[in-house]
């Protein structure tokens, strides 16, 4: 089963062209973005459970079903407990729960995961949850990034089978890039040491992405036994339009 969640905000090009220097033009032919939702009255909680909850609905499967929840997410409601734990209190579970922190790919890596769980035996139905709250930590005075992120989660409910649904994964990390995108501020003392907010090398960011978009996809497939052309779909793990494309075409889709 699946199921996503956003807030009820919607902050459209033409808003962000009111307070940095931007339009709607210069926007979409950049990212192909249009719109973004921004977190108000809601937690980033809130939209954990929204997702988990239509999830669980579409699977037929309930909470107390579950032996284990995984949240992919970079910065939970609050710093401890995570936010696999505040959802499981939410949802009324009686499992396990726990984050990843994988940035934009966290819900790659926390599929991969449960993969393995089910793997080895040690789980029935298992709830992934990827939930991101960027607005809070997004400087709304910096066109480059302001424009591109949002908020918004989405879940899958998983269960044992016999026959694999997850053909082949392609994992990889590469520490030496840790400054073209980040949040290097942290908290000590009760106070914020550093910068709290979003940095991103965007021209640095989007040749990585097109390259090594392209290998861990070839290397996904070679793993499943399967080429270019058996392919009916490709959903990248960000929005960012250009990269897409030129993911596509490195693709031959």
């Amino acid at each position: 089963g699946t199921g996503s969640a956003l807030p009820e905000l919607v902050v459209t090009n033409d808003d962000l062209s009111r307070i940095v220097d931007t339009s709607d033009e210069w926007i979409t032919t950049r990212t192909g973005v249009k719109e973004r939702r921004v977190l108000s009255s809601e937690t980033l909680t809130d939209l954990a459970l929204e997702a988990a909850e239509k999830a669980l609905a579409d699977a037929g499967v309930k909470p107390e079903e579950l032996d284990f929840i995984l949240c992919a997410t970079i910065r939970g409601d609050t710093i401890s407990p995570s936010m696999g734990c505040l959802l499981q209190g939410r949802l009324g579970a009686n499992c396990p729960a726990m984050d990843v922190n994988a940035a934009c790919s966290g819900f790659m890596y926390a599929l991969d995961v449960a993969g393995a769980f089910f793997s080895s035996g040690r789980v029935k139905k298992m709830l992934v949850v990827a939930a991101e709250a960027l607005s809070p930590v997004v400087d709304w005075t910096d066109r480059t990034t302001c424009v591109l992120f949002g908020d918004g989660a989405g879940a899958v409910v998983l269960e044992a089978s016999d026959t694999p649904g997850i053909l082949a994964t392609d994992l990889h990390a590469d520490g030496k890039h840790v400054d073209i995108l980040c949040v290097p501020g942290n908290v000590s003392g009760g106070k914020v040491l550093g910068d709290p907010v979003l940095k991103m090398d965007g021209q640095a960011v989007f040749k990585l992405a097109v390259g090594v978009l392209e290998q861990a996809a070839h290397a996904a497939l070679a793993k499943a036994g399967l080429t270019e052309a058996d392919i009916d779909w490709l959903i990248p793990h960000q929005a960012n339009i250009r990269i897409m494309q030129g993911t596509a075409r490195k693709l031959k889709l």
